[in-house]
């Protein structure tokens, strides 16, 4: 799965990082950063609570794509 983020609905209010903290940052000047785009196993319930609470539902998940 691949975290997406519209960057212009997201306010950077800091809940995703709060649930998924390996994931989402905020950075010094309070912008969110996605630390890692791929979330694997360890990663994904946090994620899925991340993007159900987000109040301007800015994040999302989405299939991975493979190549070959």
């Amino acid at each position: 799965m691949k975290v997406k983020v519209d960057f212009d609905l997201c306010e950077s209010n800091a809940m995703c990082e709060a649930l998924a903290p390996d994931v989402f940052e905020l950075d010094d000047d309070d912008y969110l950063v996605v630390k890692k785009e791929d979330v694997g196993p360890d990663d994904l319930e946090s994620v899925r609570r991340a993007v159900a609470s987000c109040p301007r539902a800015a994040i999302s998940l989405e299939e991975a794509v493979s190549e070959g």
